[in-house]
């Protein structure tokens, strides 16, 4: 039944990064040479830190961190992440859901 949990947390997870993650978009345009560089830079610095994150263990996280950090400031060099506005609502369901699905994955047991 605990494996029911977590599936259910996972869920809820995905489902408010979806909420969140539709008003986000991601562009490429033909401006000068150096802006392409960073979208690339930024796509693959953020794959690339996730995947250390995830993988990699004790303090070689912080190298995940890093490229991460690295990632979202080539998204601003780039200036081509466009975030559409959100409604106060649709905030607070992405996050609860987001919240619970969380909880509901590490504790394995019902939030509520």
């Amino acid at each position: 039944m605990r494996w029911l949990y977590f599936f259910a947390g996972l869920a809820l997870m995905l489902l408010g990064i979806y909420f969140l993650g539709q008003n986000i978009l991601f562009t490429t345009h033909a401006y000068p040479w150096w802006r392409g560089i960073a979208a690339d830079l930024s796509v693959v610095s953020l794959c690339l830190g996730l995947f250390m994150i995830v993988f990699l263990k004790g303090d070689a996280r912080t190298l995940g961190w890093i490229a991460v950090g690295f990632g979202i400031v080539c998204v601003f060099v780039s200036s081509r992440a466009i975030l559409n506005t959100t409604s106060l609502w649709q905030f607070f369901l992405a996050f609860g859901a987001m919240s619970f699905g969380y909880k509901m994955m590490m504790t394995r047991r019902s939030p509520f």
